[in-house]
């Protein structure tokens, strides 16, 4: 039946199709594979359980597939790999078992996800340290699974990395002399074009000082040596001049590795031109830190984030904040800031201090852009009545703030309503040919923590409908700061 179906699809003509059909079969025929691959993995427990390969000759199920199906051998031990995390295997009197990976096993037998996703999956659950309990590695792969749904698996491998340093803060990071040993930068010899290759490793207080200057120096557009019109120094500089820059950024083709080495270059040429040097050993860190009561108070043990998107540890955290101007934002219990209100079209720094420690990154699902690379948006158009209240204001990249329009195309943004789960933040509604239901969605990313209680709430209470992975949950009271509204198009000029 399955081959008779291909066999159709060969032979249909695709001219007579709308631009519309063409996505929605690109959706459904990829949903199918997906779930294909499903099947594949019952397969392969079935060929083992009845022992198909010994009674072949072929001394192991990765030898069968190779032989039988002209795979390579490493694409056929992850295909075993796979069926034996993600297949239903049985006990010797017949009773099912459940997969090793239960949730990533539905969501590919729905065509939610695909190879590439439970694999990333796969990887992150590995290195879940042994001494983490077995609920919460439950909890971990539901997690994963359902931003699986609805993300890429960058996305997955991107998320993976925050649960693990949320499950396991003290573990596998080395101490202070694993660190000290590690550190250097290695300056090479100029070669036969002069070219000089750099290479080593950063400290995570070093890594935090960097990012920063970065996404300031090297942002598109930014010191191109190349083009004569960039605009060169801090890209945040109060007078530079902006259609200057947006012009320079359209014209940018540089990767991001060249951009970072013509930052540097200017920071260079900045720096000797400054005569800093003769005063200063070094240059000062601007680096925003988020952290706990709890970690501050114990000072040792976990992590803290900083608003590039990096993670640093307590106690490295806490040498920088001798030297910086401490600020303490303080939250209710919904994680919504309060009392830092501006009634002025541009958002204040405190506002942007606040949604740093409150949004974590910019807030479009499935994004994981680190505050240092969002402007301030109105959840509600500036023009359309917005307001510059810290309840109505939210991070986003520049990417995805291109993404808010009034178009067929474009997404929405509202904050959630006060009856829902994550009453208050803000809600992105995905554009038609991406949802045709178009259910808000919420962008866990950058809270880790939230995802993890959300698991067990699920494990505890099973529901009778389960929404998109991000998608925004209307089932039990919590903050009403900010007021629901109708979806709302893009904010023409309320960014930073």
């Amino acid at each position: 039946m399955l081959a008779a179906a291909v066999d159709g699809l060969l032979e249909s003509g695709l001219s007579g199709l709308s631009d519309g059909d063409v996505v929605e079969m690109m959706r459904e025929l990829e949903r199918s594979l997906r779930r294909a691959e499903a099947v594949s993995h019952r397969l392969v427990v079935e060929s083992v359980e009845r022992s198909i390969p010994s009674s072949l000759g072929c001394n192991s199920p990765r030898k069968l597939l190779i032989d039988v199906l002209r795979i390579s051998g490493a694409d056929a031990s992850a295909r075993v790999t796979a069926a034996r995390e993600l297949g239903v295997w049985h006990t010797l009197a017949g009773d099912p078992m459940a997969p090793v990976f239960p949730e990533t096993a539905a969501a590919q037998r729905d065509g939610d996800i695909g190879t590439d996703h439970a694999r990333a999956i796969a990887r992150v659950m590995r290195k879940i340290p042994h001494a983490v309990g077995n609920e919460a590695v439950a909890d971990a792969e539901a997690v994963l699974a359902r931003l699986a749904r609805t993300g890429t698996p960058e996305d997955v491998e991107q998320a993976g990395h925050r649960l693990l340093a949320y499950l396991n803060p003290d573990g596998n990071l080395g101490d202070d002399r694993d660190r000290k040993r590690r550190r250097g930068i290695s300056i090479g010899r100029q070669d036969t074009e002069l070219m000089s290759r750099i290479s080593g490793e950063l400290d995570p207080v070093a890594r935090a000082m960097l990012d920063p200057i970065l996404a300031k120096w090297a942002r598109p557009g930014m010191n191109n040596p190349d083009d004569p019109g960039s605009p060169t120094g801090d890209g945040e500089d109060p007078a530079l001049d902006r259609d200057m820059l947006a012009a320079a950024a359209a014209r940018d083709t540089r990767t991001a590795a060249q951009r970072n080495h013509d930052a540097f270059s200017a920071l260079f040429r900045a720096l000797l031109e400054s005569g800093v040097l003769g005063r200063h050993r070094g240059l000062p860190a601007t680096v925003i830190v988020t952290m706990t009561l709890e970690q501050l108070e114990e000072a040792v043990g976990g992590l803290a984030t900083t608003a590039t998107g990096g993670l640093l540890p307590i106690a490295d955290a806490l040498a920088l904040a001798e030297d910086a101007h401490p600020v303490l934002a303080l939250f209710d219990h919904a994680g919504r800031p309060l009392h830092l209100g501006r009634r002025r079209r541009l958002a204040s720094a405190d506002q942007r201090l606040a949604l740093i420690a409150a949004d974590g990154g910019c807030t479009r699902p499935g994004c994981a852009a680190p505050p240092s690379l969002c402007a301030v948006h109105h959840v509600t158009d500036w023009h359309k009545g917005g307001r510059t209240d810290v309840d109505g204001l939210a991070l986003v990249c520049d990417a995805c703030h291109a993404q808010v329009n009034d178009s067929a195309t474009g997404w929405a943004t509202r904050s959630a309503p006060a009856h829902s789960t994550h009453a208050g933040r803000t809600e992105w509604i995905p554009p038609p040919h991406i949802d045709r239901t178009r259910t808000p969605r919420i962008n866990h990313r950058h809270h880790p923590g939230e995802l993890i209680e959300r698991a067990r709430r699920s494990r505890s209470a099973p529901v009778t409908h389960s929404p998109p992975a991000g998608a925004a949950d209307h089932a039990a009271p919590g903050w009403a700061g900010r007021a629901a509204g109708p979806p709302r198009g893009a904010d023409s000029g309320g960014g930073e």
